[in-house]
């Protein structure tokens, strides 16, 4: 039996080239007593993933030249020794740029059985997986959105700002998003749960603001940072709660966030408001509240969701590359053959 895999072979300096991995055919080695092989079905890309590939991102050791891409995918138990683990579980969790993973249920690979049957397992990556689970908490713990009030949203069209114009909606709250085309745009009206965007490469962006809400803003969900976070801040409300969860304007050159100076900083203190960063895993014990509540609300209509999705593992540098590019409408995934 033979697995394929994308190792790396170059870090990279600009844009991701599909030169800087290398497509594998290795011999599968037979499962351990204590493990399990799961054949993947989908896997995730997020912008992140090329610091993986440069310096770990502070959170992961760095990838060495050679090693297989790290990524979260969605895949089926073909094969188990493990007592917690059956064949025919679907599960998500770090399973790398290959077409099989073996796993032993360590912490480390973070692997969660899928509990729904009704919605497509792709949706495991995305808005029922760590993509929708960053809006949920972003919006509804850190932003501590409460009914009624007003919130913009950068990136809107991507995999985490998809979910929370209708997160918001369910709340009583109203959502205004950012996006790069009028495609974009008309998407997150039309389907995506928002009252009104923005595309903020052909509009006065604070007139449009002011447009939508001309008494300011309650929650700004950032996942951009730079330029659109600056002129967020001169629109918050008194109290106004600024979820900090990306910051992709300056993932491509490598800049750190500190680089880009924030002229607006002091309305933070000026409207007496708040601007947190938060970690996802630092909700883990939440988790299965999230997809319980998510999934009921697609069910019902209430939440909408946006997969964007190629085909063949040999299209993961492609698919992590769109998102700098801002070609992804929703959520990236690539399904594996």
């Amino acid at each position: 039996m033979y697995n394929k895999r994308l190792v790396l072979a170059s870090r990279p300096t600009d844009y991701i080239k599909k030169t800087d991995f290398a497509l594998e055919k290795v011999s599968l080695p037979k499962i351990k007593p204590g493990e399990f092989l799961i054949k993947v079905l989908y896997l995730s890309v997020a912008p992140v993933m090329k610091f993986y590939m440069l310096d770990g991102a502070g959170i992961e050791a760095p990838l060495q030249i050679g090693d297989v891409m790290r990524g979260r995918g969605v895949g089926e138990v073909v094969e188990s020794k493990h007592a917690d683990f059956n064949v025919g579980d679907i599960v998500q969790g770090k399973c790398g740029w290959q077409e099989y993973v073996i796993c032993d249920g360590s912490p480390y690979h973070m692997m969660y059985k899928v509990e729904q049957r009704i919605l497509p397992y792709s949706t495991a990556l995305g808005v029922l997986g760590m993509t929708g689970f960053t809006s949920y908490f972003g919006l509804y713990k850190v932003g501590a959105l409460q009914k009624g009030e007003n919130v913009l949203v950068s990136a809107a069209a991507g995999g985490v700002g998809s979910s929370v114009g209708s997160l918001a909606a369910i709340k009583g709250a109203r959502a205004v998003g950012f996006a790069s085309t009028d495609e974009k745009c008309k998407l997150l009206v039309n389907k995506l749960g928002y009252i009104g965007a923005i595309n903020y490469n052909s509009e006065n962006i604070g007139e449009q603001i002011d447009a939508f809400f001309p008494e300011g803003i309650d929650v700004y969900f950032d996942n951009v940072g730079g330029p659109l976070l600056d002129i967020a801040l001169t629109k918050l409300r008194r109290y106004a709660r600024v979820v900090c969860c990306g910051r992709i304007s300056q993932y491509l050159d490598g800049k750190d966030a500190s680089v880009y100076p924030l002229n607006n900083w002091y309305r933070i203190g000026a409207t007496r408001s708040k601007m947190e960063g938060f970690f996802i895993y630092d909700f883990e014990k939440d988790f299965h509240i999230a997809e319980k509540e998510m999934s009921q609300w697609i069910t019902e209509g209430k939440l909408n969701y946006q997969e964007d999705i190629l085909i063949g593992l040999e299209n993961m540098p492609v698919a992590l590359n769109r998102l700098f590019e801002k070609k992804n409408i929703g959520k990236q995934l690539v399904k594996i053959n």
